[in-house]
């Protein structure tokens, strides 16, 4: 009976000092998250032959970015995107190169769950740009779901 007090006194000690590091680094990496206010996210569409990749920096609601498409028998297109997320809803603008000429076009990303639903709808040009006229009516049905990656 008098080796059992000793093992028990050393067991519980050992519980102790588990418990109080394992505390320390969960307060440390919640205080982490909270000051990184930044996210780097990637996405890609892939269907058949068609390909889309989508980078996205979001920090304190404005975004940031890279988006190409590269679609069976189109010509290719990369740029760059800059635009707000209002709620579940990102809006920008995609400035890219496509047969030597630079050209913008709005689009516009609903989430839903982990992934992005590109939305289309009718366009104008306005100031030299493509533009949605209505975003309230535009469509996200049209089944480019962009699915999350692994950033490279």
């Amino acid at each position: 009976m008098r080796n059992i007090i000793p093992i028990l006194a050393i067991y519980a000690s050992a519980m102790l000092a588990c418990q109080s590091n394992s505390t320390k680094s969960v307060s440390t990496d919640i205080k982490a998250t909270h000051t990184d206010t930044a996210s780097k996210q990637c996405f890609q569409y892939v269907d058949k032959k068609d390909t889309a990749s989508l980078s996205l920096e979001i920090n304190n609601g404005k975004v940031n970015g890279a988006l190409s498409y590269k679609l069976f028998e189109k010509d290719k297109n990369d740029g760059t995107i800059t635009g707000i997320v209002k709620g579940d809803t990102i809006i920008a603008d995609y400035t890219f190169q496509s047969e030597g000429t630079t050209s913008t076009r709005e689009v516009v990303w609903l989430k839903k769950n982990d992934q992005l639903v590109e939305g289309f709808g009718e366009g104008e040009e306005s100031n030299g740009k493509m533009k949605f006229k209505n975003l309230a009516n535009l469509r996200f049905d049209q089944a480019m779901v962009f699915k999350p990656v692994i950033c490279k």
